[in-house]
């Protein structure tokens, strides 16, 4: 199990009573409380130093990446008997926000790795896959993701053409193409080591019933890095990949759920993942306004702290107010989900439309207020705005969300309570 943060559980799967005393919501145990300070303290002493050069390398930290495994956060919610911490998912938001105030590349690696693959796996999966992929997931020896968008289908999910035919023997046979793929390679010339893969395993026109999740591995003849993706406009430090399948022969062990089950299993991840982005938004809005906060008091212009000046305190005192606002949307969405089912969807979609545009803003605004110095990478700001833009794209668009949210208003919440 992973010490560390297991350390950090034991109470963390429930909000203790209000009659125990004052809540705090964005750490409603000491256990929580406890992960944070640890994350907090990893992010000052190891990730932020490093931050700059990778993203000018576009290259994970792979070393840096493994250590999250030792800290056991690569399995924050997989249950210690798969090697994870057991946590839920308040303590998911609180790794990403600490780790994105730093590093959103790093952390976007990270989420690839802990929701979209681990999470997915840890709630999806049999005992047997489970006890096959992570363990080694969760102590970062196994670096995995998700493939699901294609070069010709991202949003339109069933626009998909990757598909996985059934063979006499039981397996299957993938072909097709996935793109934009998280952690689809981490040295640049080969695949990541797994992955869970959306593909179409009949044609029948019933929406997702045509689509099933397999377990891809590194090794797999057929299964090949396409290209990785470089000169991305932000999260440089995260490698991004197309990943190739060429007659790839998958066994029957390795179907997550049922054929013609992706529906669901997508369902019970998509919200944590969500919930998670914008988590990161919150990490860029907070570093932001710390740094705005720390150079109006350092910089002076006309003999006094530009900070003192009203056009600089409207900036800084409307980003604190949209991130505080965007926190706690966040975090007392974060309590509802059970990791397990699915049902919060409104709200997921809502916290990340919201917090990625209000992420987006403040660090425009951050970069208005240092002017010069906010333009170039030493000052952080200007490699956060970059970041930023993703979580308005990646996860689902605000267009998507904007769809999704007005469906499920019209059909479940007339009247709002």
């Amino acid at each position: 199990a992973a010490p560390a943060a297991a350390r950090a559980l034991s109470a963390a799967a429930a909000l203790p009573e209000a009659a125990a005393g004052r809540v705090d919501l964005y750490n409603p145990t000491e256990e929580h409380l406890a992960l944070r300070d640890m994350v907090r303290r990893f992010v000052e002493e190891e990730v932020d130093p490093q931050a700059l050069e990778f993203n000018r390398r576009e290259e994970l930290n792979v070393p840096l990446f493994r250590k999250l495994g030792e800290l056991g956060l690569l399995g924050v919610t997989v249950d210690p008997e798969f090697g994870g911490s057991g946590m839920d998912a308040t303590a998911a938001v609180i790794v990403h926000e600490e780790l994105a105030a730093a590093d959103p590349a790093f952390c976007l690696s990270y989420l690839a790795h802990s929701m979209l693959f681990v999470n997915n796996l840890e709630q999806n999966g049999t005992d047997e896959q489970r006890r096959r992929f992570l363990p080694a997931a969760c102590s970062g020896e196994l670096i995995g993701g998700m493939g699901m968008s294609e070069p010709g289908a991202g949003t339109d999910v069933l626009g998909m053409s990757t598909t996985a035919a059934l063979q006499g023997d039981g397996s299957y046979e993938i072909n097709g193409a996935k793109m934009w793929i998280t952690n689809g390679t981490v040295d640049g010339t080969t695949t990541g080591d797994a992955f869970l893969v959306y593909a179409k395993t009949s044609n029948t026109g019933q929406g997702m019933k045509d689509v099933s999740l397999f377990l891809v591995e590194k090794g797999m003849p057929g299964f090949e890095l396409g290209q990785q993706i470089k000169d991305k406009c932000g999260m440089r430090a995260s490698p991004t990949a197309e990943l190739s399948f060429a007659g790839v022969n998958v066994p029957s062990a390795n179907l997550v759920g049922e054929v013609g089950g992706a529906a669901l299993c997508m369902m019970r991840n998509l919200e944590i993942e969500r919930v998670t982005l914008a988590a990161m938004s919150l990490g860029i809005a907070r570093r932001c306004i710390e740094v705005m906060n720390r150079y109006g008091n350092e910089r002076k212009a006309f003999g006094s702290p530009i900070g003192d000046y009203g056009q600089y305190q409207k900036a800084v005192s409307e980003s604190y107010a949209e991130y505080m606002a965007g926190r706690a949307y966040v975090y007392s969405t974060a309590l509802n989900p059970d990791l397990s089912s699915y049902g919060n969807g409104l709200d997921a979609d809502g916290v990340k439309l919201y917090c990625g545009d209000m992420g987006k803003r403040v660090a425009d605004r951050a970069i208005q207020c240092l002017g010069g110095y906010g333009y170039v990478g030493e000052y952080q700001v200007e490699r956060l705005w970059r970041d930023a833009k993703l979580m308005e794209i990646g996860g689902g668009t605000n267009e998507a969300h904007h769809k999704n949210m007005a469906r499920d208003l019209r059909r479940h919440h007339q009247t709002l309570h």
